[in-house]
């Protein structure tokens, strides 16, 4: 567990980079499955890294001053009833909620449309996210509205509004101490995920039956849910990104691509194993295997500070790409492949993404129009792949092979630390393991 004194850390970088001025930021909203029952809730991460809060129809509001060494941290959120705790479980309500996360102030949800606009009285900015949410935009306007109403008593409205998501999202890119290690756990579940997995599957199984024991594997050790939709793809399937149906027949022969992580008290782990359905890499399946490993070895190697963003990415790419070239899938020498984008045939995306909080995590990738570079405490994934489709005019034993290696790394001040290390991910490794 993250403790509450990060979260109030969080929450006073905040005002310092605000300034002075007023932020809203709600939490996500509970939405409707069908008719009355609810999806799963899942608070919104923008939330959450500021105040640790779990409970929906909740809003923090921070009211800053630095100029005055000043900052306000104020909770709305539902109150304390016990009726509704019998059908819906515990709520802190707003005393408990005070003094469990460390809020200056707490009160009631209800109170919300009559305290903003006083919040907002005189304040030369708000800081919220516009475009997210169009209720809350209206509600926003609304509040505004009411404070421009009191202009001729000398009260003045918000002049300015920056998008408080422009801040955080620089903020949340850098992963503290306690953050990495709620990581590294996310990490080790979801590592024993892919191992059981590997040693259960079977010619014959369904897609789901394998999904099943992920999930399995996720709850058992303390994950509350998937970080995203697992990828449970065998044969042609692999060749589609984003496969979710996870359905069909798994067969002997056919390679079987697992793309699925946990979420751990807030914070995801996202892991890309592929491995033979029968436990055996046929001659062309290990070839491309090993060409996808080594481009991701080489990605991950420049994985440090003072190396861009772009830099792991264009060293998966260039042992990608001479690969192909080395297997007759495509012609031409290692630059005229890649100016000509011939390569994309086979593999389309880049080789990472930010991860945090959100699978996809907060953060740019460019400042100024350039690759922004890697910094200690940021954490990304590396995933180089492959995808053959029989359309893709190859030769036939290369056909519906689709490989996909994926692990958490974090910068570290001398390098990296690969947070997933410990899936298998050599052929001799998981060849041994589903033996």
């Amino acid at each position: 567990m993250i403790p509450i004194e990060l979260y109030i850390a969080h929450r006073q970088q905040f005002a310092l980079q605000m300034k002075k001025g007023v932020a809203i930021i709600p939490t996500a909203a509970e939405r409707l499955r069908n008719r009355d029952s609810h999806y799963p809730y899942r608070f919104d991460s923008y939330f959450y890294y500021l105040t640790g809060f779990c409970e929906p129809e909740a809003v923090l509001v921070i009211v800053a001053d630095i100029d005055r060494s000043s900052y306000r941290h104020i909770l709305f959120c539902r109150d304390k009833d016990e009726t509704r705790e019998i059908w819906d479980g515990f709520r802190y309500g707003p005393e408990a909620a005070k003094e469990t996360f460390g809020f200056d102030e707490t009160y009631p949800i209800s109170k919300l449309d009559e305290m903003l606009p006083d919040l907002l009285a005189n304040q030369p900015t708000l800081y919220f996210s516009l475009g997210q949410d169009a209720g809350w935009d209206v509600r926003v306007t609304n509040w505004i509205n009411r404070v421009r109403e009191q202009v001729r008593n000398g009260v003045a409205a918000p002049n300015e509004v920056q998008d408080s998501h422009v801040l955080l999202d620089e903020m949340r890119l850098f992963k503290s101490t306690e953050e990495l290690q709620v990581m590294r756990s996310a990490a080790e579940i979801s590592t024993e995920a892919h191992r059981r997995a590997m040693q259960l599957t079977r010619p014959g199984m369904r897609e789901y039956e394998v999904e099943a024991e992920l999930l399995h594997a996720f709850r058992q050790h303390g994950a509350q849910a998937p970080a995203y939709t697992s990828i449970v793809a065998g044969g042609a399937n692999a060749c589609v990104l984003h496969y979710i149906e996870n359905s069909a027949e798994l067969k002997a022969g056919d390679l079987l691509l697992i793309d699925a992580g946990c979420e751990l008290n807030g914070y995801a782990s996202d892991i890309t194993r592929t491995f033979p359905i029968n436990g055996k890499f046929k001659a062309a399946q290990k070839d491309i295997y090993q060409l996808v490993l080594a481009a991701q070895e080489a990605a991950i190697a420049a994985v440090k500070p003072g190396n861009s963003w772009d830099d792991p990415h264009q060293a998966a790419l260039h042992v990608l790409v001479q690969g192909f070239i080395d297997f007759g899938l495509c012609q031409g020498s290692v630059d005229a492949v890649i100016e000509s984008a011939d390569y994309k045939r086979f593999y389309m995306h880049r080789t990472g993404h930010w991860l945090g909080l959100d699978v996809h995590d907060a953060g740019d990738y460019k400042q100024n129009g350039e690759w922004r570079l890697l910094q200690p405490g940021m954490t990304l994934t590396v995933e180089p792949g492959c995808y053959i489709r029989p359309a893709d005019n190859v030769p036939q034993e290369f056909w519906n092979i689709g490989v996909r290696i994926e692990d958490d790394v974090a910068v570290t001040p001398t390098g990296h630390e690969v947070l997933t290390a410990a899936a298998p991910k050599s052929v001799m490794e998981i060849e041994e393991l589903m033996q």
